[in-house]
C-alpha cells in the first residue's frame, strides 16, 4: 500500500515542493498549518461560541463534532491504519515543519477543521460559514504544502470531519424538532 501511495501521491507532493513553495508563501502556510495544531483555532472559536448565549447551541454542537472527529480520526483510524508520513517514504520530499508525532492517515488538522467549520456552516449566517470553510480548506492545503500528509490523508480527514459535523447537526435538528412538536402539543 505504501508503495502505491509513494507512486501515485508522492509526485503531487513533490510538485507542490518544486513549484509552489517559495519565500513569500512558506511563512504564510506555516502559520496557517500551526493554527490547526491541537485544534487550537477551532477550540478557541468553540469557546467563543459557548460564551455568548446567541451562539451557545453552535458551540455545543462544535464541541460534540470535534470530540467525535477526534475519537474517529486520532484515537481510532490513525492507530488502526498506522500510515507512514510522506516525508519518511517519498524520496526527495522535505518537510518544512517539525516531524509529526503520530501517523499520517487521516489528517487530524483537516478533520478538526471540517468538523468545526461544517457546524458553523449549518448553524450560523452564511458569511461566517464561508469564512470558516475557507480557513478549513486553507489548513487542509497547508498540510500538503508543508509536506506532512498525503492528499488522501487530507481528503479522508475532510470527509470524516464533515461526517462528524453533519451527524451531530442531524441529531440536534431531529431532537429539536421533536421537542418543538411536543411543546406545540402542550399548547
Amino acid at each position: 500500500m505504501e508503495e502505491l501511495l509513494v507512486h501515485l501521491e508522492g509526485p503531487v507532493l513533490l510538485w507542490i515542493q518544486e513549484n509552489l513553495r517559495n519565500d513569500v508563501l512558506t511563512p504564510i502556510m506555516t502559520f496557517i498549518t500551526h493554527l490547526g495544531d491541537a485544534g487550537f483555532v477551532w477550540i478557541a472559536l468553540t469557546i467563543a461560541c459557548l460564551v455568548y448565549a446567541g451562539t451557545r447551541r453552535t458551540g455545543i454542537l462544535m464541541t460534540f463534532s470535534l470530540l467525535l472527529n477526534t475519537l474517529a480520526n486520532n484515537l481510532l483510524l490513525k492507530n488502526l491504519l498506522a500510515r507512514t508520513r510522506p516525508y519518511e517514504i517519498v524520496p526527495g520530499l522535505q518537510r518544512i515543519i517539525e516531524a509529526q508525532g503520530d501517523f499520517s492517515f487521516p489528517s487530524g488538522h483537516t478533520g478538526c477543521s471540517f468538523a468545526a467549520a461544517v457546524v458553523i456552516c449549518v448553524m450560523c449566517p452564511r458569511r461566517y460559514g464561508i469564512a470558516a470553510m475557507v480557513l478549513a480548506v486553507m489548513i487542509a492545503l497547508s498540510r500538503l504544502y508543508v509536506g506532512v500528509h498525503f492528499p488522501t490523508d487530507v481528503i479522508g480527514g475532510a470527509l470524516i470531519g464533515t461526517a462528524a459535523a453533519l451527524f451531530v447537526c442531524w441529531i440536534y435538528k431531529k431532537k429539536y424538532s421533536e421537542v418543538e412538536k411536543h411543546m406545540e402539543g402542550r399548547n
